[in-house]
């Protein structure tokens, strides 16, 4: 599949069954890793923080290859439920997906934070587009990224 010619759409709330799956797949490496992965509960966590009209479902080549969502709070968005398929993974799809979100929020003036897994392989393509750390604990890493402009 060619991870080049990709778009968002809205995610709906019939997404929330093949996003809750995805999820599970995705993250079952680093929670096993961490001793925390739980069968239920990785999909029940998701369907129960989904909120559709935050969230964009990825399509490539017009296919369902992940999704993101960036929700609004009190002084910036949140970067979450930001998830590949491991069969297209490391191809470019989340670096364009990512500065496609990160030219808006830039446009706004908006920071945008998020947390990573200890651990994750994620956190260095948070890192490569100016995402430092602001906390971290055992399981999670909490990152922010100012506003660009210019």
């Amino acid at each position: 599949m060619d991870t080049s010619t990709w778009t968002l759409r809205p995610a709906e709330p019939d997404d929330v069954e093949p996003i809750a799956e995805l999820r599970a797949v995705v993250m079952r490496p680093d929670l096993e890793r961490l001793g925390r992965f739980d069968e239920h509960r990785v999909r029940q966590r998701f369907r129960d923080s989904f909120v559709a009209p935050h969230a964009s479902v990825i399509l490539a080549e017009g296919r369902f290859a992940g999704c993101v969502a960036l929700r609004p709070a009190e002084d910036a968005h949140w970067l979450e439920h930001f998830f590949i398929d491991p069969n297209l993974q490391g191809r470019g799809l989340g670096s364009a997906v990512l500065r496609t979100l990160l030219e808006r929020t830039d446009a706004d003036g908006t920071l945008v934070r998020l947390n990573v897994l200890q651990g994750s392989a994620a956190r260095r393509l948070y890192e490569r587009h100016g995402f430092s750390v602001e906390s971290e604990n055992p399981v999670d890493v909490f990152m922010v990224r100012e506003p660009r402009t210019g």
